[in-house]
């Protein structure tokens, strides 16, 4: 008998020799017994009963010989590396087979079936991920139109595998056929308010790789601290960083981010945040914030941007020229979001600016007119620009193409509705922002959003391209930010993944155990979700 399990049915299929019937079956039992557990689930996924081999010493992962990646696609020469070591590198019984087993997978062949893998492309807000996986005795076959797609089906072909108490693995006959729901599924980490070293960067990318993200939205600078060190203008972490030297990300520094994650199928969308958050900027750019006043004189502190002057358009077009080339991703977030009027209002130029522009006492309409012009200098780079909801909410003149970061929580599904009605893309994160924290399993208010659940119609809803889950760093640093992120992420990660069924939260709970357990495996100090322990701890491993 072969029992084989539908996710998106929710329907166990059991062949016998007097043919086919279906069962409803309680799902947790199926996929979260001995035989692996998926997490994000695909989109469908059937698991078979019967189990194959699988050996350190006679496995391998190679390209198909019909496959138009060849053994020169360095990305993927890599992640068969990464993830042969994560199936095999763990165990103290390499060559051990499981007891009874007479039949073997000894090759994973990875077909790239398009014309153009994209090797050394960068992912876009484009890139194919969609996959198919056929695991049998006594080769599997993961099939791909893109490197993207094999990347996220060696992850799954990695999950699948699973061991014994002697640290035997085997994996069983599976056929999973998988794409991701929404394009857009990111991490958002804040380098600002406490540096993180790279290391720690690298660690959560690889995270993100693991729970199948696909953007790592990178807030590094801010009000805090400016340890972006721009070549153009190098005072601005020199005076504005918190050390000069030691808390700063430099050319090389940014480089390896970029590559690290490429060849992990992410891509790097920077933010620089004006007009406000800037108070870093000014410590090494002199008059581009503005002067605040106490009555008739200067107070001596500065609030944001100063939006009236010449120099401060100059400045910021040769900052985003520079900005545009280092980061290849087509987007750039140019945030535009809680800008404080207080020191405009205070500052006698400004009024007199107001006074002639028309703009009354309106100080909207002066974010509007700074805003403009930045949408300006960077579409001039032919790059497309991502912005905080209030940019929209202020009636700023946006270019069709850009995309609104819907974040603020007090009416959500109404800010959803007015955003895509006006024709603009959407990514969604008020929901997930996972610097706020409680006692207890926090992670199911964040799985059971509906990214899609507000009125509108059916054009709208694909507006809503995905969402990011944001971990702010006012309370995190290199100590705490990654089991604090893990796997609570997670959570979110499997709602813009998974199929829009995929809501049975018994079922999440026990996969999600799971793969916790293998993300400490691998070396990520994710959080437990409650209480209880992973096998390999018992296995010494």
């Amino acid at each position: 008998m072969i029992a084989l399990l539908n996710i998106g049915a929710l329907l166990l299929v059991v062949t016998t020799c007097h043919g086919q019937y279906e069962q409803e079956v309680d799902v947790p039992n199926i996929i979260n017994s001995e035989y692996g557990s998926l997490w994000p689930l695909p989109q469908s996924v059937q698991i078979s009963s019967v189990p194959f081999s699988l050996s350190r010493n006679s496995f391998q992962i190679v390209h198909s010989q019909k496959s138009s990646a060849g053994p020169n696609c360095d990305l993927l020469q890599n992640a068969f590396r990464r993830y042969f070591e994560y199936m095999f590198g763990f165990t103290k019984n390499q060559g051990r087979y499981r007891s009874g087993l007479v039949s073997e997978v000894s090759e994973l062949q990875v077909l790239i079936t398009s014309a153009d893998p994209e090797c050394d492309a960068y992912p876009s807000v484009t890139s194919d991920e969609s996959y198919e996986l056929t695991v049998d005795q006594p080769t599997a076959v993961l099939t791909a139109n893109k490197v993207w797609g094999a990347l996220r089906g060696l992850e799954t072909f990695s999950q699948l595998v699973y061991e014994d108490d002697y640290g035997a693995r085997s994996i069983n006959k599976t056929v999973v056929k998988d794409f991701p729901r929404f394009a857009h599924r990111g991490i958002l980490l804040d380098t600002a308010r406490h540096f993180l070293p790279i290391k720690v960067i690298m660690a959560n990318l690889e995270a993100m790789a693991m729970n199948k993200y696909n953007v790592f939205h990178w807030h590094i600078v801010d009000d805090n601290s400016f340890p972006y060190q721009s070549p153009s203008f190098p005072d601005l972490s020199q005076k504005g960083a918190f050390h000069p030297y030691t808390h700063i990300y430099t050319p090389s520094d940014v480089k390896r981010v970029i590559e690290f994650a490429r060849t992990r199928g992410i891509r790097v969308v920077s933010e620089f945040d004006t007009p406000g958050h800037t108070q870093a900027w000014g410590k090494g750019q002199m008059g581009l914030l503005t002067p605040c006043y106490a009555g008739d004189s200067p107070s001596g502190t500065f609030g944001p941007v100063n939006p009236i002057l010449n120099t401060t358009y100059e400045f910021m077009s040769q900052f985003f020229k520079e900005v545009s080339a280092v980061f290849p991703d087509a987007y750039v977030h140019l945030g535009g979001d809680e800008v404080d009027f207080t020191c405009w209002k205070s500052n006698p130029d400004i009024q007199k600016f107001m006074d002639a522009q028309g703009f009354g006492t309106d100080y909207s309409k002066l974010e509007s007119y700074y805003i403009q012009k930045i949408l300006d200098i960077v579409a001039s780079t032919s790059k497309g620009y991502m912005v905080w909801q209030e940019v929209f909410d202020n009636k700023v003149k946006l270019k069709p193409d850009t995309v609104v970061e819907v974040w603020m929580g007090n009416n959500v599904e109404e800010e959803l509705q007015k955003v895509t009605a006006a024709g603009y893309t959407t990514i969604l994160s008020a929901p997930w922002y996972l610097d706020y924290i409680s006692y207890g399993q926090d992670w199911q208010k964040y799985y059971k959003v509906e990214p899609l659940h507000f009125n509108g119609t059916v054009e709208q809803k694909k507006k809503v391209v995905g969402g990011e889950a944001c971990l702010w760093g006012e309370f995190v640093d290199a100590t705490n930010l990654t089991p604090r992120l893990w796997p609570r992420a997670s959570a979110v990660a499997e709602r813009l993944w998974s199929d829009q069924s995929v809501t049975n939260i018994d079922d999440a709970y026990s996969r999600l155990i799971q793969h916790r357990c293998r993300m400490v495996q691998r070396g990520l100090p994710a959080e437990p979700l409650y209480v209880g322990y992973c096998d390999h701890e018992y296995k010494g491993l």
